[in-house]
């Protein structure tokens, strides 16, 4: 479980940048083959992520980019990615 000052990858508003500090899993469901995953496509900590947008209704896919490629992720993976909030 996550501390509660902690900020995900699912907690960011639509249109925000954040640095990825950690991935780890959130939820029982989150096996060490899908953090692998996360890390493999570039979700690691120091590197720049942007929550372009949700999907409809505002739920899932969440369309982010890490660096120049675009990912749909689902709510459960893009809450095992912890985030620092950039303030523009």
């Amino acid at each position: 479980m996550r501390a509660p000052h902690t900020l995900t990858l699912a907690d960011l508003p639509n249109g925000h940048r954040a640095t990825v500090t950690a991935v780890r899993a959130a939820t029982p469901e989150a096996d060490a083959s899908l953090l692998r995953r996360l890390e493999e496509i570039g979700f690691v900590p120091g590197e720049l992520v942007h929550l372009l947008r949700r999907g409809p209704g505002g739920r899932e896919p969440l369309a982010v980019q890490v660096g120049d490629t675009m990912f749909a992720l689902r709510a459960l993976e893009a809450r095992c990615v912890q985030i620092e909030a950039l303030h523009d």
